[in-house]
């Protein structure tokens, strides 16, 4: 599977960067992996927004919806002459006032992924942990069905031992890093030293630093998350930076 960051600054864009969404494609299936701001805008470079298969949300910030809406007027609204299929967009249920907005009639329809414990989506196998964040929010362990390849997303969160579990030797291990070091058991997100240390907790083949902040020197987040993983590779995303996994 091979992922490709659209956007992966935390909380606000800034200076020509937008906030955190993703592509992950497999087998022909392409899923829209959250949805921050300027998602589309990168996403019109690389693929047809009406090429989507799905979208997965990992919760209803703003800074990972804030293209949700206009997707959906993507859909709805642009040219063509075919009658084309409903987009299933995939969120938690625990919030029915966003839940209810993923469903767009004749459009897209809202799918809760907590109604079992392991969604099949396409080439993918997907299972969830609940995170600490001031919203109802959910990391994700994804499977690629065919090769048994593991990418695990943080989503948004602050330190949680079962992610030593949860991301137990996944060959990308995605983190939400908006903190630098010295800012550990934050109520909302990791530093780099606690994304370090459970990446080599879990011995993940490989951790790339996301939801970055907008200001202070990333190389330095980088030293500290990879003296942390002791080892472990250590990469920053990057707006149109891909991953083959």
């Amino acid at each position: 599977m091979k992922l490709t960051v659209l956007g992966c600054l935390g909380a606000y864009p800034y200076k020509g960067e937008g906030t955190t969404g993703y592509l992950l494609e497999a087998d022909g299936f392409h899923l829209l992996v959250d949805a921050g701001s300027t998602t589309l805008v990168q996403l019109e470079k690389i693929l047809d927004p009406l090429d989507l298969d799905a979208v997965i949300l990992s919760h209803y910030h703003h800074d990972h919806i804030a293209d949700l809406g206009v997707l959906q007027y993507y859909w709805q609204l642009f040219p063509q002459s075919d009658e084309r299929a409903v987009l299933p967009i995939y969120g938690h249920g625990e919030d029915a006032v966003h839940f209810d907005a993923l469903t767009l009639p004749g459009v897209t329809k809202g799918y809760d992924y907590l109604q079992s414990e392991q969604l099949d989506l396409g080439p993918f196998s997907i299972t969830f942990m609940k995170t600490i964040h001031p919203v109802i929010c959910y990391a994700m362990r994804i499977v690629e069905k065919r090769t048994g390849k593991v990418l695990v997303f943080t989503g948004d969160s602050g330190y949680l031992a079962s992610f030593v579990d949860f991301a137990q030797e996944a060959d990308l291990f995605l983190a939400d890093t908006y903190l630098f070091a010295g800012n550990e058991r934050h109520k909302a997100h990791f530093t780099s030293t606690e994304a370090g240390e459970i990446a080599h907790a879990a011995q993940v083949k490989k951790l790339v630093l996301t939801h970055l902040p907008q200001h202070g020197n990333l190389e330095q987040l980088k030293e500290e998350a990879a003296l942390a993983a002791d080892g472990i590779p250590v990469e920053l995303a990057a707006v149109q930076k891909s991953f083959d996994i």
